[in-house]
């Protein structure tokens, strides 16, 4: 596929378009060489302190659903970083008009420099904002614009699993006091 190329999947609602992300969610991204080491680096961090997370959530045979949440965030984590560690690696760079070539004599970029792939894209509705719209007014809106993968749907479900269901999955137990209260402790 083209870079920014779009297939039909069902109808106009649902399409591959496929995308390389420099960045991270929404195409944000820190500036430069060093700003794409920095995002690395911090993933790597936040996905070794997950799994440590994880190993200690199965020990104390946590709440199934919160260990299955976050094992779905700490997948598409590393998913992720897989993508951005070597995609740079063993591929060339594409374009609107080359597609890019696997296991070239070099790849596009170094080590953990490389772009995480987006493919899924959901334009379900279309239209117009009324010109008396604060901020936006006048301007043709979009929902749902982001392109994403399949590891960013595994981190937004965990980490929706997680918000859903916190009361489930946090439980805490109340100490019981054992001690009768004294005749002034009820009289006030």
């Amino acid at each position: 596929m083209l870079k920014n190329e779009a297939i039909n999947i069902i109808g106009h609602w649902f399409q591959i378009h496929f995308i390389e992300n420099n960045g991270m969610a929404f195409g944000m991204e820190f500036e430069g060489s060093y700003g794409k080491i920095f995002l690395s680096v911090f993933r790597i961090v936040v996905v070794i302190a997950l799994g440590w997370y994880l190993r200690n959530l199965v020990k104390q045979k946590a709440h199934p659903g919160l260990i299955a949440s976050g094992a779905l965030i700490f997948a598409g984590a590393i998913g992720n970083i897989i993508d951005s560690a070597f995609y740079g690696l063993i591929f060339t760079q594409s374009n609107e008009f080359q597609i890019a070539t696997l296991f070239p004599e070099h790849g596009y970029a170094s080590f953990l420099h490389g772009s995480v792939v987006d493919m899924l894209y959901f334009p379900l509705i279309h239209g117009h904002f009324p010109h008396w719209f604060p901020f936006w007014g006048g301007e043709d809106f979009e929902f749902f614009r982001p392109v994403f993968n399949i590891a960013d749907s595994s981190i937004t479900i965990g980490v929706a699993l997680i918000l859903i269901f916190q009361k489930k999955f946090f439980k805490y137990k109340k100490e019981v006091s054992t001690e009768i209260p004294t005749e002034t402790e009820t009289a006030s």
